[in-house]
This record gives structure tokens, C-alpha cells and sequence, in this order.
């Protein structure tokens, strides 16, 4: 896929996606490895947005550890064109931004992550893009969307869940989770309600911790 280069610092992109353009900003990590992580955000019908304080705190958790990461809104958010299309037309949207992530940083390798709705999305599209890791922040299981179509994930893969969760029931994640082949790290935190209310830096401890041993080697031309 063309489109701009990858930035050597923080900035905010428009790439041509299957809806008209897409707005993606990219934060580089201080202390880079070799990894680029797509945070996918929340229900857009619900206000979701990349800006969202569970997905900007994500990626900061991921940036500390030294991950690259791309947030982008889906269609009809923000600058994004298009229309709400229920995961359909927003996995096509994921599917751009990873071709462009891959064509620009072949270096590197691809993570997914996402909240809420946005996990959905990228659990749905793990099949066809093959990550090498995957981090889903209270995936909506028993909601709207068929979590028995996904495809069982087969690489790393970490499942953080507040137990006070309010909009997904914490049980259907924890048994959903449990039937896969390859069951997930599954954190369970207390207190903690779908927005992570007052947990944030909780929820940035548990990204740290989970994804360490995911991590390759610095990259040496950077220190």
C-alpha cells in the first residue's frame, strides 16, 4: 500500500482507506523495538473515538515498553470518512492502516490491540493479519457481535477485564476466553468498570506487565 512514510515523531496522518481517508495518528516510543502497535478504539455510535482515555492510555502503556503505535478513527469518526458499518466496513478500515504499517515498517513486527469494540474489530481481523501479539481490553463478549465466528488467536495474546465492568458481563468474558485453544492471560481487575474509571494507571500496569515477555530486542540503532 503507498501513502505517507512512517514519522520519525509523533504526527498525524491521513492514509486513502476503502471509505474515503482515514484519520491515524502515530506516537513513536522513546526507546523503540522493533514492533508497531494498531490500538483500535470504542463504539464509535457511542462517541468512541482514537482519543479515547482507555486507548491513548494503552498506547502509552505500550510506548513505555518501547512499541511504536498507531491509533486511528474508524469510518465516520473525526476526519475519517464514511459511516458507522458495525464491524464490517471497520475491519476493512484495520485492514488498511496494517497494509500501511507493513509496507512502511517491514522492519517491524505487528501487534493488534483494542478496546471494547475496537477489540472485537481487531480479535475479528487476527485471522487474516496475523499479529505477533494481541491485547483485548474488555472485548464485548454477549453483546451485539459473534465472538463464535472468531478464529482462536495463536499468538501471544492478553485479555484485560474489569470485574465492575457495567456494559460487558465479566463471566461471558472470562468463559469465552476459557474455551479457546490457546487461552489468553486474562487480568482480572478489581473495581475496575468499562472505562476503567479511576484504574487507568492499573489498566497501563497490566499492559506493561502482560506484554514483557512478547518483546524482542531493542533496536540497536537506536540505543
Amino acid at each position: 500500500m503507498t501513502g505517507p512514510s512512517f514519522p520519525e515523531d509523533q504526527a498525524t496522518l491521513s492514509l486513502a482507506g476503502p471509505a474515503g481517508p482515514l484519520e491515524v495518528a502515530v506516537d513513536r516510543a522513546e526507546k523503540p523495538r522493533p514492533v508497531v502497535a494498531i490500538v483500535c478504539h470504542p463504539l464509535p455510535t457511542e462517541g468512541g473515538t482514537m482519543h479515547n482515555k482507555v486507548v491513548t492510555m494503552a498506547a502509552r502503556a505500550l510506548r513505555e515498553c518501547g512499541v511504536d503505535t498507531v491509533r486511528f478513527n474508524f469510518r465516520g469518526v473525526g476526519a475519517s470518512a464514511g459511516s458507522f458499518d458495525d464491524g464490517n466496513g471497520e475491519s476493512d478500515d484495520l485492514r488498511a492502516v496494517a497494509a500501511w504499517v507493513r509496507a512502511q515498517r517491514p522492519d517491524a513486527a505487528l501487534w493488534l490491540a483494542g478496546f471494547s469494540f475496537g477489540a472485537y474489530v481487531s480479535l475479528r481481523m487476527t485471522a487474516e493479519l496475523q499479529p505477533s501479539g494481541l491485547v483485548s481490553i474488555a472485548p464485548p463478549v454477549g453483546r451485539s457481535w459473534d465472538f463464535k465466528a472468531i478464529v482462536p488467536p495463536t499468538c501471544p495474546w492478553l485479555v484485560v477485564q474489569g470485574e465492575d465492568d457495567e456494559i460487558v458481563d465479566p463471566q461471558a468474558v472470562y468463559a469465552w476466553a476459557a474455551t479457546m485453544p490457546r487461552p489468553p492471560e486474562v487480568v482480572r481487575m478489581q473495581g475496575a468498570s468499562h472505562f476503567f474509571h479511576r484504574k487507568l494507571i492499573d489498566l497501563r500496569g497490566a499492559i506493561r506487565h502482560g506484554i514483557r515477555g512478547w518483546l524482542p530486542a531493542p533496536d540497536p540503532a537506536h540505543g
